[in-house]
């Protein structure tokens, strides 16, 4: 049997990782500035990490929903008090699609309504409904096609309302990225998140946040959405939970009551995956991730203003989009093969997107600063 090729891969093979370090299959470090789709929050292979996850499967690694976990009330709790959301519920499950799909099941069965709005340029996964609110044609085969997402232009308010107020009779809820991720690194003003709060406050919509990519610290707070002093009804989270242990989850405002066999999953919150997630939790507080992710990200913010071929810089801690007037293809390219970074591509493809693990050091911040230097042809951004 052959792998279903739908993946373009790089020419790499990794066989080792640690830290923000990666071995290929040659021996052949590499500086990880990718984090394999920002799911590496803690770094690779984190002793605390590896040592919960081994600790956990010498007792048991899986049993189903149907008992009593421990561990799932302990990582609710743990995090609860870390993102400043403990009076909301959390529901677990192994994706941030799956994720997606859940809370848009919520809120059409709470509020007995079916359609939702969602923003060009988003990413909010690859299955039934989570891919029918991405705007992504590309991917969307003929059985996601549904008129129940309502498109709207990113960060237009004018626009919003009156889409919002077109389709209130049968308005579920309003989905946006904390940050948009794929699309590029798209910041919402903080007017417009407001006011996707308010109309959702008013008329009873379900307001809900995608920080599958841009959460668990990466943009320098627990969620990105909390530089805008909103809260969310619905928040949806992975990616970084479990530092590469596949786990999501769906916290849930006070406000929306569970109904028993509303929502269900046979792996989701399982021994192993809360074990990994709570270890996650617990070296993000120990090691102070989120400021330092703020604290790093804002000294590669600064020191990459003094590129001049650069055309646009965006981003929030360790979440940071590069725009050229040209493909980045090759940039990424000679990144990877002469100075051993890997970073990552966007949906426009004169876009890099940068999102290293939150423990990444000032020094292989340099190394990436020097490197990128060389490719462009400009002045190193530490010569006097």
């Amino acid at each position: 049997m052959k792998l279903f090729d739908v993946y373009p891969l790089l020419p790499l093979s990794i066989e080792k990782a640690m830290g923000s370090r990666l071995w290929d299959d040659k021996g052949e470090e590499y500086l990880d500035f990718y984090g394999g789709h920002a799911v590496i929050s803690i770094g690779h292979s984190h002793s605390a990490y590896v040592q919960a996850i081994k600790s956990q499967l010498e007792k048991i690694g899986f049993y189903s929903n149907a008992v009593i976990n421990p561990l799932q009330e302990k990582l609710a709790e743990k995090l609860g008090k870390l993102s400043g959301y403990g009076d909301y519920s959390l529901f677990l499950v192994n994706s941030g699609a799956e994720a997606n799909e859940n809370a848009f099941k919520t809120a059409s069965f709470l509020s007995g309504k079916k359609k939702f709005i969602s923003f060009r340029n988003s990413f909010h996964g690859r299955t039934s409904a989570s891919v029918a609110a991405t705007d992504d044609p590309s991917i969307i085969a003929p059985v996601n096609v549904s008129e129940n997402f309502v498109f709207c232009p990113f960060n237009d308010i004018e626009t919003f309302e009156t889409l919002f107020y077109r389709n209130k009779e049968d308005l579920a809820g309003v989905i946006t990225e904390g940050i948009q991720g794929i699309g590029g690194i798209h910041i919402p003003s903080k007017d417009f998140i407001k006011r996707i709060e308010q109309l959702c406050r008013e008329l009873g919509v379900f307001f809900i946040c995608d920080e599958i990519q841009s959460g668990y610290g990466r943009t320098g707070k627990f969620f990105a959405h909390q530089y805008f002093e909103v809260r969310p009804d619905i928040i949806t989270v992975a990616k970084g939970m479990g530092n590469g242990f596949p786990i999501g989850g769906v916290l849930f405002s006070s406000h929306i009551e569970a109904r028993k066999k509303m929502l269900g999953t046979t792996f989701g919150g399982n021994h192993l995956a809360c074990s990994a997630a709570l270890a996650v939790l617990e070296v993000m507080e120990r090691e102070n991730l989120i400021v330092r992710s703020y604290e790093k990200g804002q000294y590669l913010l600064d020191s990459l203003t003094k590129f001049r071929k650069i055309k646009e810089i965006r981003g929030r801690g360790l979440m940071i989009a590069l725009d050229f007037d040209f493909s980045a293809s090759g940039v990424s390219r000679l990144l990877r093969e002469k100075y051993k970074i890997l970073v990552d591509s966007a949906k426009n493809s004169h876009t890099i997107r940068l999102l290293p693990p939150l423990g990444i050091t000032e020094e292989e911040i340099d190394y990436f600063l020097i490197s990128l230097s060389h490719i462009l042809g400009e002045r190193s951004p530490f010569a006097e």
